[in-house]
């Protein structure tokens, strides 16, 4: 792991105290796609990379799964180990890359909003080693979206980043719906994988300025930012959101499931 990208990665574990309730659930259906397309059934093991405080573990667990989940930050651990102590789950307290456990074993790999934290030249290799043949591979992530005709809020609010160095390229991606990139070609390139399919999931979701300031402070970004840069951005947050009449903002999410299985 590159030193920036280990760096970013252990600040989660100092928002372990709001990320469960700040980070937006994931579509339902999202997790429904995901045990019709790999045959997971009630029983089967699942090995989770970053498991963070559980907000897809749980969803797993519900569905019967047995969950070996890898989270490397300890108060992210414990957080997880306290929402599912009454599930098949036992929480270990590492990194894929770190991680020795069984091979061939495991009946899928899912990662939820965290395989770009783990190294790219050992990740797919690892999950690999741990799934039994024809296991599979399931991962995805959460990204801000833009519908047509969204929330203006979100172009309005550039000019905050920009004042503090935190705007990003001068042209912004700023992906539709149904537009998030897929990790197809990534995949199949690792050699070690068949991709069976991907899957868009879009929702929306309104914030107050108290519930998305919140929701900030759980992105590796913003927790890294300079003190003083986060509360002028907050501050700004709170000040823009009051001229509204609701008060409110409404962010569009989307993520994309990517289903392979080992070849």
């Amino acid at each position: 792991m590159s030193e920036e990208r280990e760096a970013l990665a252990r600040t989660f574990d100092s928002a372990a105290d709001l990320y469960m309730g700040a980070r937006p659930d994931y579509p339902a259906q999202l997790f429904d796609r995901l045990m019709v397309t790999t045959g997971l059934r009630p029983g089967d093991r699942v090995l989770e990379v970053g498991a963070g405080p559980g907000k897809a573990t749980s969803a797993l667990a519900q569905r019967g799964l047995r969950v070996t989940a890898l989270e490397p930050g300890p108060a992210l651990a414990a957080r997880a180990r306290e929402l599912l102590a009454d599930y098949r789950v036992d929480v270990v307290e590492t990194t894929l890359e770190d991680w020795h456990g069984e091979r061939s074993a495991y009946d899928a790999v899912v990662a939820a909003t965290s395989w770009h934290w783990v190294d790219p030249e050992i990740r797919y290799a690892a999950a690999a080693r741990a799934l039994r043949p024809d296991g599979h591979l399931a991962v995805w992530g959460t990204e801000h979206v833009f519908p047509v005709g969204g929330d203006p809020f979100f172009a309005e609010l550039q000019e905050v980043y920009d004042a503090i160095g935190k705007g990003g390229p001068a042209e912004p991606r700023r992906p539709a719906p149904g537009e998030l990139p897929d990790l197809r070609e990534e995949i199949e390139a690792s050699g070690l994988f068949h991709m069976v399919t991907v899957d868009h999931f879009d929702w929306t979701v309104d914030y107050d300025a108290d519930s998305y300031i919140r929701l900030l402070r759980t992105f590796s970004g913003h927790i890294a930012m300079a003190p003083d840069d986060r509360q002028r951005l907050f501050n700004e947050i709170r000040r823009r959101l009051a001229r509204r009449t609701d008060g409110r903002l409404r962010r569009g999410w989307g993520a994309v499931l990517n289903v392979a299985r080992r070849a």
